[in-house]
């Protein structure tokens, strides 16, 4: 297993693959990292050389926020949002989709299950 930027990655996959399992890089992103340092799509990354993955290592430590600093930066902002208050930080905050979806019938993996209101029955008043 070759190490990038702290995580393990697996050597018995492609290389793009493989760096998908990196927080941060997707496969697009990783399909652009192989072609910026000349690395073929179908080589399987237990079979680059050490030089080449010192190089790949560095490359993604120089260009990319990757991990824990990219998961810090992501709980930081969605602080910030929170502390002056804004639209979507109330939303964060509340538990209910961010970005403009509807509640009315949807949103059930934010919201939650729907949750009885109890006490509403009316009691029959005896005559």
């Amino acid at each position: 297993m070759a190490r990038v930027a702290g995580i393990e990655i697996p050597d018995n996959k492609r290389v793009w693959v493989s760096l998908t399992n990196i927080y941060g890089i997707g496969p697009i992103t990783a399909k652009k990292v192989i072609g910026v340092l000349n690395i073929k799509d179908t080589v399987m990354l237990g079979d680059l050389s050490t030089a080449q993955l010192d190089v790949l290592r560095k490359y993604v430590e120089e260009n990319f926020t990757v991990e824990g600093e990219l998961k810090q930066r992501i709980f930081r902002d969605i602080k910030r949002l929170k502390d002056i208050r804004s639209y979507r930080g109330v939303r964060h905050k509340l538990g209910l989709p961010v970005r403009g979806q509807r509640t009315r019938h949807n949103a059930h993996t934010r919201k939650g299950r729907s949750q009885p209101v109890g006490g509403l029955k009316h009691k029959l008043e005896k005559t």
